[in-house]
């Protein structure tokens, strides 16, 4: 007997506070942390953070589960212009369970087309990876 990938669904009030998120007039850094119901197949809020650097987010997350981020980041450019970015990062750390990874990882496509982002990135060393300078560098392919 095969076993197919699971894709989770998405939890209804998930959903709302994405469209909300989408729509913040805020103009710090904020963050959506989300997780994978395993029992229930749901991906659910884990929680949210409002003026928070990716450091200071990097140190929420734990250190071999899977988790979506959807992160409202203050873009100044290079000449001065502010731009409010949000960024779909799908942190998935060396070491977490295969099964934990397929099952994220089979639910990423539908919760970036729920969320409707198109800045999507990956990190499997959030440890190193999870910086201004990375998010920067991952940014400027979106000019």
């Amino acid at each position: 007997m095969s076993s197919s990938l699971v894709v989770c669904e998405v939890d209804e009030s998930l959903k709302d506070k994405l469209k909300k998120f989408r729509f913040r007039k805020e103009t710090n850094n904020a963050a959506i942390l989300m997780k994978i119901d395993m029992e229930k197949q749901l991906v659910i809020l884990e929680e949210e953070y409002e003026d928070i650097s990716l450091d200071d987010l990097r140190n929420e997350l734990p250190e071999r589960q899977p988790r979506f981020i959807v992160y409202s980041y203050k873009y100044v450019h290079a000449d001065g212009r502010v731009s409010y970015p949000l960024c779909f990062i799908f942190s998935s750390p060396v070491g977490c369970k295969p099964e934990q990874q397929m099952m994220y990882a089979g639910s990423k496509n539908r919760l970036v087309q729920i969320a409707e982002l198109t800045k999507v990135f990956e990190t499997r060393n959030p440890d190193d990876d999870l910086t201004e300078e990375w998010l920067k560098n991952h940014l400027s392919f979106f000019r």
